[in-house]
């Protein structure tokens, strides 16, 4: 009975792909008196698995079991075993959605969806809106798990086996020798219980959507790890091929920067040579080199905290010495830089305070109130004096700090005719307002970013289009068209005249201010493209996405150099190091990651926000991070003691290791919408205030 059984549902599975069924000759010989029978077991667990078609029961049989065997296997598994039951668990119950069985997936879903909801809630609510086989096409978040495969991290066990090697002949002592057995332990043991438990749905499911990745050491200790599990992106393979690609991540050549080091430095060398032959004068010139330090020259101050670092580095031991960033030449033609604004950031660098976790930052904090929910974006230009706003009215308004609090200033404003006609604009309080309203958008304003020179300032909306205006004829000059939906993000690159783009289109683009079409289009994400950011050296963008990736783009070939896996929701915030060697990203659910760009890793999670983290900024010299989330709270990270933690060291703590704030900074009732370091590294923020907080 079970072989006719057995022939009839491989003849019906072969009809089902198109082929023709056993041709006569090999029935026959089948039947033939001497032919070799399958064996019982195979036959019961085909027919096993045919019959799980029919049967939507057995999901929920079968998951209660793995779901029992997991949460009571031994504890030096049990983290990792545990990890496979939300992938499993999505993919039972799109399944049954999949093959009609819609009121059996309802209690599925409602019966399990306890044991994930403090991880996974988003996801979960996104799933609840599956509610027939058409909603996994058009949901882009299940298309997208349905496409691609869940990676999953494993362990190699490793045991250590000594052998007591005897000699019967001579009269010597026993001598030991020492090996190791590698095993995938959990792998293993979760293949024994589907198997011996006959699991054939779970098997199927593993088998078909779950890639497991064996990694050296011993079991995680830590169920929840952020790099463990990884639900979209691609699968790993193609990501590591990605990440093998060469990136060239120090700084530009002839930057000015590297001028006023090699300035620093000649001063220095010249200020040696003067005080070698003249060794009697050596306290003279001390105590005159303390006077000059007291009254303010800026070189020597900052090659003495250069030294002062370099002495703290030299002192740590257990430190891994960081590489000085190397010089790249620019693969985009760079504009050049009026010699009036360029004494004016050499100066700026000369003055700048260097910041440690024992000298924190002065903050500077805007707050915008009375905008009736209508403020979706805010941005601070280099130094401070201007605060840009994007409305949900489609206006684009920016504040002049120097003009707040003069009565009998007005403000230009501008109409959608591109001409400019002065008017007042009347505050609460009966004074006027100083502030000039941009109006040609036909959208939400998403994204605003002034030039580094603050002549400019790019604002991105809801209609598909980008705006370029300028701050001093207070008029729109281009408008550009290329994007199908809503741009989410604009950024200017750090030397101007590029700006990059990202969009619901699930692009970004790379545009040039003299055209009215781009330069470049990145596609590859699965999903929105919510964020950009330029890489210091301008030859690379980064953009953060809905599918839960971070991707690096190279701006001369357009193509993909390093993809990042790892965030648990959609990133919504970008920032780059100053030496273009790290990278951070902030996520919905409020951690943040730090990246190595040479080598595509996590170097650690920074985790202690409670919300969206919406905006991220390095410090001047790169050695602090700030962030800014919706929680209401302004927090500075060590990013000197971040990056140098071995990684050891890190999964042997825990999660507890990865608190590394040196500072919260909370506010009364003011999410905080942007954040920006100063050329002096003074930090400026700015939110509105909300009551509903």
């Amino acid at each position: 009975m079970e072989e006719e059984q057995l022939e009839k549902f491989v003849t019906d599975f072969l009809k089902k792909k198109g082929l023709r069924a056993l041709p006569d000759e090999v029935n026959q010989s089948a039947n033939t008196p001497g032919a070799s029978q399958f064996d019982p077991d195979v036959v019961r667990q085909i027919l096993a698995f045919s019959g799980f078609q029919d049967a939507p029961a057995r999901y929920q049989d079968e998951y209660a079991k793995l779901r029992s065997w997991a949460c009571t296997s031994l504890d030096l598994y049990r983290h990792e075993l545990l990890r496979v039951l939300y992938p499993v668990f999505i993919h039972c119950f799109m399944d049954l959605v999949a093959k009609g069985h819609i009121q059996e997936a309802r209690t599925f879903f409602s019966s399990f969806r306890e044991d994930h909801e403090m991880m996974h809630l988003r996801d979960l609510h996104k799933l609840e809106g599956v509610l027939s086989p058409s909603h996994l096409q058009e949901m882009e978040f299940a298309h997208s798990l349905r496409q691609s495969k869940v990676n999953i991290k494993i362990c190699q066990v490793t045991f250590c086996f000594f052998l007591l090697c005897l000699t019967v002949y001579r009269a010597q002592p026993p001598s030991y020798v020492c090996g190791q057995l590698s095993f995938q332990y959990s792998y293993e043991l979760l293949l024994q219980f589907l198997h011996k438990s006959q699991s054939t749905t779970m098997l199927g499911i593993i088998n078909e959507h779950i890639n497991f990745q064996v990694s050296p050491g011993q079991p995680s200790s830590i169920t929840d790890d952020a790099e463990a599990v990884t639900l979209t992106g691609g699968s790993q393979e193609s990501a590591n091929q990605i990440n093998q690609k060469e990136i060239h991540w120090g700084l530009l050549e002839d930057s000015l920067e590297e001028r006023l080091e090699k300035v620093s430095e000649m001063a220095l060398d010249s200020e040696r040579a003067e005080g070698e032959p003249k060794e009697g004068e050596a306290d003279e010139s001390k105590k005159k080199s303390i006077e000059v330090g007291k009254q303010g020259a800026s070189i020597k101050k900052q090659k003495k905290d250069k030294a002062v670092s370099a002495i703290a580095k030299s002192a740590r031991p257990e430190a891994t010495p960081v590489p000085t960033a190397p010089r790249v030449k620019p693969e985009l033609t760079l504009p050049v830089i009026p010699p009036e604004v360029e004494q004016s950031i050499l100066e700026d660098l000369r003055n700048r305070v260097q910041l440690s976790s024992a000298a924190l930052p002065s903050v500077s904090f805007y707050t915008f109130i009375n905008t009736h929910n209508g403020l979706n974006c805010s941005y601070i230009s280099h130094d401070g004096s201007l605060v840009a706003g994007g409305f949900s009215d489609s206006s684009l308004k920016v504040w002049d700090m120097a003009k707040i609090g003069q009565q009998s200033v007005g403000s230009d404003l501008q109409g959608e005719n591109g001409t400019a006609s002065s008017e007042q604009v009347a505050g609460s309080n009966g004074g006027k307002r100083p502030y000039t309203l941009f109006q040609g958008h036909s959208g939400p304003v998403h994204s605003a970013t002034f030039s580094p020179l603050g002549d400019f300032i790019l604002s991105s909306s809801a209609d598909s289009t980008i705006r370029l205006w300028s701050t001093n004829l207070n008029a729109n000059l281009v408008c550009y068209k290329g994007h199908n939906y809503p741009v989410w993000d604009v950024q200017f690159s750090p030397v101007g005249h590029y700006f990059a783009s990202a969009s619901h289109d699930r692009t970004a683009r790379i545009w040039s201010m003299d055209r009215i079409q781009p330069l470049r289009i990145m596609a590859g994400h699965l999903s929105d493209v919510d964020c950009v950011q330029w890489h210091s050296n301008c030859n690379y963008i980064a953009t953060g996405s809905s599918d839960k990736t971070v991707r690096l783009w190279d701006v001369q070939s357009g193509e993909c150099v390093r993809i990042f896996i790892g965030h648990r929701s959609m990133i919504l915030s970008l920032a780059m190091s100053p030496d273009g060697r790290y990278m951070a990203s902030g996520d919905e659910d409020g951690s943040i990651m730090m990246w190595d760009l040479s080598t595509g890793r996590c170097v650690t999670p920074l985790m202690g926000h409670t919300s969206c983290v919406w905006t991220l900024a390095f410090s001047g010299e790169g050695s602090l991070l700030a962030s800014g989330s919706a929680d209401c709270t302004v927090k500075l990270w060590d990013i000197t003691a971040s990056t140098k933690l071995p990684k050891a060291e890190e999964n042997r703590s825990g999660s507890a290791s990865r608190l590394r704030s040196l500072k919260t900074l909370p506010t009364k009732s003011t999410p905080v919408y942007s954040l920006r370091f100063s050329r002096r590294n003074l930090l400026f923020a700015a939110g509105v205030l909300s009551k509903t907080v």
